[in-house]
C-alpha cells in the first residue's frame, strides 16, 4: 500500500491499495500502527466500508461506533490527513462521545493553522460538526 498525499495540484490522498483489510485487521493496525500511512490506510477503508452503503445492512456502521475508543487515541493528532479521515468517520456515524473532540480539533486548527497543506482540515471537520447540529 502506498498513499500519495496532496500536493499543488490535487488536495485529497490517493490510495493504491493491493488488498483491502478486514474490519478485525484494521482494528488490530489502528491498536499499533506502524506509521501515519498505516493508519491513514485504515481510515479510508473505514470511510469507504460506511460509503458503500453496507452500514444499515450488514451492520458496518456498528462496527465503526465499537471502534471509537481506538479512533479516539488520534482525536488529538496534528495531522491534517488524519483529521480530515475521522472528521468523515465522526460524520457518517454521529458518535455521540466525538462531538467535542471535532470542536476541539477545530479550536486548535483556528488558533494554531496546520502549515504546509495543500487543503482546509477544517472543512470537514466543521461540517462534521454541522451534521451533528442538524
Amino acid at each position: 500500500m502506498t498513499v500519495s498525499y496532496p500536493n499543488q495540484y490535487r488536495n485529497y490522498c490517493v490510495f493504491d491499495i493491493k488488498e483491502r483489510k478486514s474490519f478485525g485487521e484494521i482494528k488490530a493496525s489502528l491498536e499499533n500502527p506502524k506509521s501515519e500511512d498505516e493508519v491513514l490506510e485504515d481510515l479510508y477503508t473505514l470511510n469507504l466500508m460506511l460509503d458503500e452503503g453496507a452500514g444499515e445492512n450488514h451492520g458496518v456502521k456498528e462496527k465503526v461506533v465499537s471502534l471509537y475508543p481506538l479512533l479516539s487515541k488520534y482525536n488529538d493528532t496534528a495531522s491534517p490527513n488524519i483529521q480530515t479521515f475521522l472528521a468523515g468517520i465522526y460524520r457518517k456515524t454521529k458518535i455521540p462521545d466525538a462531538f467535542g473532540p471535532l470542536c476541539s480539533m477545530l479550536i486548535r486548527n483556528s488558533i494554531n493553522p496546520p502549515k504546509n497543506t495543500h487543503f482546509d482540515p477544517n472543512e470537514e471537520i466543521g461540517g462534521a460538526i454541522l451534521d451533528y447540529l442538524a
